[in-house]
């Protein structure tokens, strides 16, 4: 029988040692192209080679272990999550799906188990975006969607993204040739703690994702006026902050009146030259706009830009609106949702479907192949943020999903390839 509980142990021990590797002693903070990030890599790379599997650093900087596949006609089912952090975060948002996807492979590799489509495990470079502000920098590469303009991008210290991939020693002259060809995709599986709290209240370890929510990210600057915070009346003020304060009112209401789906955040909120005795004169914020439906989240958009240059006008403000980032919704393949869900049902648990408002690498991926996720309970859905937790029995009922799912899903293309040697059992994954 299959010791999961064991394979979950060694997983945990994997995520608390890459866990220590961090640019600040409290929570784990690991961003792109740091000597942390390089560093977190090189471990990470050593375990996949322990466990004989090859494997390269592209021109992004994702690293990429391949099992092939002796069939003639194999396409590329890829294991992907990230292996980059927002600043202060958790252990286990990104690196689980990295690590799962690992002992996945050393499972197949002990079994020498015969598979119909070759199995590439990439642990992607920046995910988050925290460093150049540009989400999705290494699963755009593997999707072929990478835009070359953002090598320009630099980061708070005027780094560009160029000379941060060459202190890398990543060749970018080959970020084409990086990505998986169209027609060699067979799909995706990223396997993510939930990051929200329905799997924790209702006690069920893992779920099925149907869809992955579009974003729409702005930068907004209230310009008034500075002044005197004791001889300026109230009724002749130009004052940025209150701007910005009635901004963040109105988002929030308007999320709310628009029910489910829909959410609005703002996060940052910068006032330049402050000081307790000076009217604001300029504040600088942000807006992040989700929701799984291209339409209401383009609606929402229009309709709070509206809201917001009229509020500007109305108190002699200037506004500077500025959409820095903007994803579409991406829905998961109905195919492989449909073989995950079988497989969930199979370890029996029940199938939970859930929309992730969170954004992960699936989505680039969703434009060049068909995706799939699984979601891992999480303690009381909390992420970004240092008392981020998986119990061990939740691991192990992800992994025996992921077995089952691994050994449908080769059954399938098996007979889609009318191959006379069926790989692993659909029902059995150790047979």
């Amino acid at each position: 029988m299959p010791d999961y509980p064991s394979r979950a142990e060694r997983i945990m021990q994997r995520i608390h040692e890459l866990a220590v590797i961090s640019e600040e002693a409290d929570g784990v903070t690991r961003t792109f192209g740091t000597p942390a990030f390089l560093q977190g890599r090189a471990l990470v790379q050593g375990w996949c080679e322990a466990a004989g599997l090859s494997t390269r650093l592209d021109g992004i900087g994702n690293l990429r272990a391949r099992l092939v596949s002796a069939n003639p006609l194999a396409k590329t089912f890829v294991l992907a999550s990230h292996i980059d952090t927002v600043v202060n975060a958790g252990k286990f948002d990104g690196p689980l799906g990295v690590l799962m996807g690992l002992d996945l492979l050393e499972q197949l590799l002990a079994k020498q188990a015969p598979l119909p489509f070759h199995v590439e495990l990439i642990a992607f470079s920046d995910e988050e975006g925290v460093r150049f502000h540009t989400t999705y920098l290494g699963s755009t590469v593997v999707a072929g969607s990478f835009d070359h303009g953002w090598l320009t991008r630099e980061d708070a210290g005027g780094i560009s993204l160029a000379r941060a991939l060459e202190t890398m020693e990543a060749d970018t002259t080959r970020l084409a040739d990086d990505a998986i060809p169209a027609n060699d995709w067979l799909g995706y599986f990223e396997m993510h703690i939930e990051q929200g709290p329905v799997l924790w209240e209702r006690e069920i370890p893992v779920a099925l994702v149907t869809a992955i929510a579009g974003q729409m990210r702005v930068e907004l600057t209230f310009t008034g006026m500075a002044g005197h915070a004791g001889t300026v009346p109230m009724n002749m003020r130009q004052d940025a902050l209150c701007a910005a304060a009635e901004f963040v009112l109105i988002t929030e209401q308007f999320a709310l009146s628009h029910g489910q789906g829909l959410v609005a955040t703002v996060g940052k909120l910068s006032l330049r030259q402050s000081a307790s005795n000076v009217i604001p004169g300029e504040v600088t914020c942000s807006l992040d706009l989700r929701s799984p439906d291209a339409a209401q989240l383009a609606e929402a958009y229009a309709v709070l830009q509206a809201y917001i240059e009229a509020l500007a006008t109305q108190r002699h403000v200037a506004l500077a609106w500025n959409l820095v980032q903007q994803t579409a919704p991406a829905a998961c393949d109905p195919g492989l949702n449909e073989t995950l869900a079988e497989a969930i049902a199979d370890a029996g648990h029940e199938v939970v479907a859930l929309v992730s408002g969170a954004g992960h690498d699936a989505v680039p991926i969703s434009a060049v192949a068909p995706v799939t996720m699984m979601f891992i309970r999480c303690y009381k859905g909390i992420s970004h943020n240092p008392l981020e937790n998986v119990e061990p029995a939740d691991l192990a009922a992800a992994i025996e999903v992921a077995d089952r799912f691994l050994a449908r899903l080769a059954v399938v293309i098996a007979r889609r390839n009318d191959e006379a040697i069926l790989p692993l059992s659909a029902t059995n994954p150790e047979m």
